[in-house]
């Protein structure tokens, strides 16, 4: 089992960073392009415990994979998972959190993770998975600051998925 955590500082409202992500639209928003991410689901205008979104993501070197996951643990401007139940990984748990701290909100992701195929998977991880994984947070935090930061992008702000 492996752990990915991150943090960001966003200069934003706890409750514009909540309505972004409450959005399970918005997820494209912050995925990098290369990956070719698409949801193929039908969505409501915000999740809820129980919601399953089914996604189609490619994965460079390793083909066009379906994801499904559910969103559970729903906590109102504070918390909630992201669990998958079919997809890429043999397991993949991720929690993400809302602290406002001053004029910020501190912005958690904490990971837990699986690679399939076993040993094979482990060496995958070493050699590719991992810094994949880096590099998707790495583009998801420019992406969010771009779009919730205050001040940073009011325009595109408009199109927060209300």
């Amino acid at each position: 089992m492996y752990l990915l955590e991150r943090s960001q500082r966003l200069a934003a409202p706890l409750e514009r960073v909540w309505a972004f992500l409450r959005h399970p639209a918005n997820l494209d928003r912050i995925t990098p392009p290369d990956l070719r991410f698409r949801i193929v689901s039908e969505l409501p205008r915000v999740m809820y415990n129980g919601l399953v979104v089914e996604y189609r993501i490619t994965i460079p070197l390793l083909g066009t994979h379906a994801w499904v996951t559910e969103i559970k643990h729903i906590r109102e401007l504070h918390s909630f998972v992201d669990e998958q139940r079919l997809g890429p990984y043999r397991f993949w748990y991720h929690y993400h959190q809302l602290e406002q701290q001053g004029d910020e909100v501190v912005m958690l992701d904490r990971v837990h993770y699986q690679p399939p195929l076993g040993l094979l998977g482990s060496l995958l991880h070493d050699l590719y998975i991992r810094r994949t994984l880096e590099r998707i947070f790495s583009y998801r935090r420019e992406q969010l600051h771009q779009l919730l930061d205050q001040g940073a992008g009011e325009e595109k702000g408009a199109g927060l998925g209300q």
